[in-house]
């Protein structure tokens, strides 16, 4: 559920932290993979950064995995401790049937969250990705005060972001056995390339290694169960959106990037690709009575280059350049 307009790396640094971890060299060999056993099933994650720093944990989309962030990672892991966890069913975790494991958004979030608390991460930003979202917008009510900020890559959390191929999978929702051609369409060749490269206009810009691994791994035997059970699992999550917005849009700084996740009416300007909220400390349950602040890619891109250590490379597409923003206590504002 990626498109062309999502940004392959959205703002970090909106974590609020009073310390800042030594800088570490980071390349791809810094990354290292592990496994843990959570609830009888091995979870794969990876790990990369300096383990006092600021945490983030990255959750991937359908159909990808942990694998999606890879070359993000080097790039946060000079300042920030980075976990990025393959779910249930996806990449390298275990894929157990539908009859050991349920496949629903609840289970998936309680599994990731008994992950990190294994690992005792008890503070950290959720970067939420597609199926991302409706995993740690589940987790963020029950642990509130463990969220320190919000990075949200085309994540839906109103209907109006659903668009008009949804109506066809509403109908698989109230009746699976009598549309399996809605299930076969979500997975296909054509659906998973076109996550990744319709609406683009750099077309060649794209690895087709991607989407013909992604689908190298819907096709495995027993994937097609667990992939139904977790899209008729789906319309829960639309279900609780109300619940996710008030959450959303209390107590935490957030971006919020990627076409069709806001309705423009809940914005107080005209809504472009991406948004960054700022919101004063609360929690879920608490609204927020503060607008929120809203800047465009340009803008950010704009105040990105005001800031020290910003790469300055003008090459780099502004859809996929790194948006690294210093805390907020280093008590400077945006210009």
């Amino acid at each position: 559920m990626t498109s062309g307009t999502s940004l392959t790396a959205a703002a970090a640094s909106i974590v609020g932290r009073h310390t800042q971890a030594a800088s570490l060299e980071s390349t791809f060999a810094t990354t290292t993979y592990h496994r843990k056993t959570v609830d009888g099933v091995e979870v794969f994650y990876r790990e990369a950064g300096p383990n006092d720093a600021p945490t983030i944990v990255l959750l991937h989309g359908f159909p990808s995995s942990s694998r999606e962030f890879d070359t993000l990672i080097p790039l946060l892991a000079t300042r920030y401790h980075l976990i990025a966890p393959d779910f249930p069913g996806f990449g390298q975790s275990e894929s157990p049937p539908p009859s050991s494991y349920v496949y629903t958004f609840d289970n998936l979030a309680k599994t990731i969250n008994e992950l990190l608390e294994q690992l005792n991460i008890n503070k950290y930003t959720f970067y939420l990705h597609d199926y991302g979202g409706p995993v740690g917008f589940r987790i963020i009510p029950a642990h509130p005060e463990r969220l320190q900020a919000l990075i949200i890559q085309n994540a839906n959390a109103y209907k109006e972001g659903l668009g008009a191929k949804w109506a066809a999978i509403a109908q698989y929702w109230a009746d699976p056995k009598a549309h399996p051609e809605v299930f076969d369409a979500f997975v296909s060749l054509t659906a998973t390339e076109q996550r990744h490269t319709l609406g683009t206009s750099h077309p060649e810009r794209y690895n087709p290694d991607t989407w013909t691994d992604e689908y190298a791994h819907l096709s495995r035997p027993g994937q097609g169960e667990i992939q139904a059970d977790l899209l008729y699992d789906y319309r829960t999550n639309v279900a609780s959106y109300p619940a996710w917005q008030a959450c959303a849009s209390t107590g935490h700084r957030f971006l919020w990037s990627g076409g069709g996740t806001i309705p423009r009416s809940s914005l107080p300007v005209r809504r472009r690709s991406s948004a960054i909220f700022r919101t004063p400390k609360s929690t879920c349950s608490t609204p927020a009575t503060s607008p929120w602040t809203r800047r465009t890619t340009r803008s950010r891109v704009s105040f990105l280059r005001s800031w020290p250590n910003i790469p300055s490379d003008r090459s780099v597409d502004y859809s996929t350049r790194l948006s690294t923003l210093y805390p907020p206590s280093q008590n400077r504002s945006p210009p």
